[in-house]
């Protein structure tokens, strides 16, 4: 799908439209809380935080978590509505692999980093409550040794995510500083 032509330009061509890029923001803050949170509860020794202090870490994250797998529906639905801009033609070959792989890889990971953790907390069988107002279903049957290993499955997913992301930043502060293109006013607010 197109961009439409009344779309806003910079020197790199049109933008995303204002929903892809309000989505876009809220997303990037959506990961950078959840992924955090998970870093903290998975490297906090025993004894480190209070039991309280630690179901609080947990509901925070898996709150953040079903946002951001909310939010990926929006984005997904917000980008098939919209479309994307063409790519930009300064780019040289290896940025244009490397743009669209880290992109489609993003898409894959904001999906499937969220469900693998529902899925292993659910098998576990804790409560995952979504900022005090509604529980998440579970929809794996209890299974400790099953959720062992969607939870591992889960961190691993979540630091590949972190890499993705630190790239993608890294890929756009290049646009922004060294390029100076125009390709980070795309997807700028």
């Amino acid at each position: 799908m197109s961009m439409s032509q009344t779309q806003t330009q910079t020197l790199a061509g049109p933008v995303y439209s204002p929903a892809q890029r309000a989505v876009h923001w809220l997303h990037a803050g959506l990961v950078l809380t959840a992924l955090p949170l998970g870093i903290i509860i998975g490297k906090a020794a025993p004894g480190t935080f209070s039991d309280a202090a630690m179901n609080g870490l947990y509901n925070a994250h898996r709150s953040f978590g079903f946002m951001v797998l909310a939010v990926a529906v929006l984005r997904v639905a917000a980008r098939i509505a919209n479309g994307a801009p063409p790519p930009v033609p300064t780019l040289t070959p290896f940025e244009r692999i490397a743009s669209t792989a880290v992109h489609h890889l993003l898409y894959v990971m904001i999906f499937l980093v969220p469900l693998l953790g529902w899925a292993g907390t659910a098998a576990y069988r804790a409560e995952i409550t979504v900022f005090g107002l509604f529980n998440l279903p579970h929809f794996v049957g209890e299974d400790r040794a099953l959720s062992e290993k969607l939870l591992g499955a889960h961190g691993a997913a979540a630091m590949l995510l972190a890499l993705l992301v630190a790239a993608h930043i890294g890929g756009a502060l290049m646009h922004l500083i060294v390029k100076k293109d125009g390709v980070f006013r795309r997807m700028w607010p």
